[in-house]
């Protein structure tokens, strides 16, 4: 079966519970049913609160999980439609030819369509709501947010399904393994420890902030890397040093400005909520603080390890005009080995962050 073939049938298949849930609900309307449409936890956030003014928020429950699952599934067909239906034509157009270049430009395509697409919605949600632009104190006063606008909910869930998506590409091997393999891993692990947790114990303002300080950078680095392979290397080069701006700025100012935030205002939590009780919504006991800050702390040193990489990379960008992200294989490795082709057939595997 050839990559079109496969790409149309995956993409078929996620339409699947679309298709059923047309078809109930038109059956819905002829047959009177006291059964509410089963796929419609697939494709929409369940479990809406009306507030006493009539307006509109979620809760989280168990209904959640389907929709995951069926997003993480989505995320590997978009991906796989994305780069052989948008970015391997591009890439043709500009010369790119062999299979190792091919994989690598549409990984790129698709992580910077999709960082530039998330980090957007990121920015509107957080506009909505008390931490706009990173005013870290209503996290812990009005804590717990056990009550989500429909835009969070959404960006949240999405986010996770998408990261869940990654990280089993990584532990199944389904691509060829990165040289920083085990770093990201380790990130992977810890990013989706802080969605889960936040989202389980109702953090979920500090997770919008925490996405916002990783999404932008790597949009830049994508699209950077994208030009690059389309020749566009003056271009490439400002987007690639306006890349090491937002990641120091995003990844570790910003980063460690929320860690300082859970060490020194985590006190300020309402009395109330600083006990140990699901069934309310609020789970934060004293050792909470250290749950919340050591995965941080971690995520920050994985960080600081690939910003060492990064340097290393604008360096060799300055004395000898060669773009390469440090924390990946050689772009060319695959081509100088023979193992061009196997990556190229890795196309269905999800790219890692």
């Amino acid at each position: 079966m050839s990559k079109h073939d496969t790409t149309e049938s995956s993409f078929k298949l996620t339409l699947v519970p679309a298709v059923l849930y047309v078809a109930w609900e038109f059956m819905a309307r002829i047959i009177e049913s006291p059964i509410q449409n089963p796929f419609a936890r697939l494709l929409f956030i369940g479990h809406p609160v009306r507030g006493a003014d009539g307006s509109l928020s979620y809760s989280k429950g168990y209904d959640d999980i389907w929709f995951l699952a069926y997003w993480v599934i989505c995320f590997s067909s978009i991906r796989l439609f994305l780069i052989v239906y948008v970015c391997h034509p591009i890439a043709r157009r500009y010369g790119i030819k062999s299979d190792g270049k091919l994989f690598r430009f549409g990984e790129q395509g698709y992580s910077s369509s999709y960082c530039t697409f998330m980090g957007s919605v990121g920015l509107y949600v957080m506009y909505q709501l008390p931490t706009w632009y990173f005013n870290c104190t209503p996290q812990w006063t009005e804590y717990p947010q056990w009550r989500m606008t429909p835009a969070l909910k959404t960006y949240y869930l999405l986010h996770f399904a998408y990261w869940i998506q990654q990280f089993l590409v990584l532990i199944l091997q389904l691509e060829k393994p990165r040289k920083d393999h085990n770093e990201f891993i380790v990130h992977h692990f810890v990013t989706l420890w802080l969605i889960g947790w936040s989202y389980l114990v109702n953090l979920t303002w500090i997770g919008n902030m925490v996405h916002m300080t990783m999404d932008w950078s790597e949009a830049l680095l994508a699209t950077a890397k994208v030009l690059h392979y389309m020749k566009y290397e003056t271009t490439a080069t400002v987007c690639f040093a306006a890349f090491v701006g937002m990641w120091t700025y995003t990844r570790h100012y910003l980063n460690i400005y929320l860690l300082q935030s859970v060490w020194t205002e985590f006190d300020l939590i309402p009395a109330a909520a600083q006990r140990w009780a699901p069934k309310e919504g609020v789970w934060m006991v004293g050792w909470m603080k250290y749950q919340i800050w050591i995965p941080l702390a971690l995520l920050q040193v994985v960080n600081l390890l690939w910003y060492f990489r990064v340097w290393r990379t604008l360096v060799r960008l300055v004395f000898k005009s060669t773009l390469m992200d440090e924390r990946s294989d050689d772009e060319e490795e695959g081509e100088a080995t023979g193992d061009a082709k196997g990556e190229g057939e890795a196309i269905g595997s999800a790219k890692n962050e």
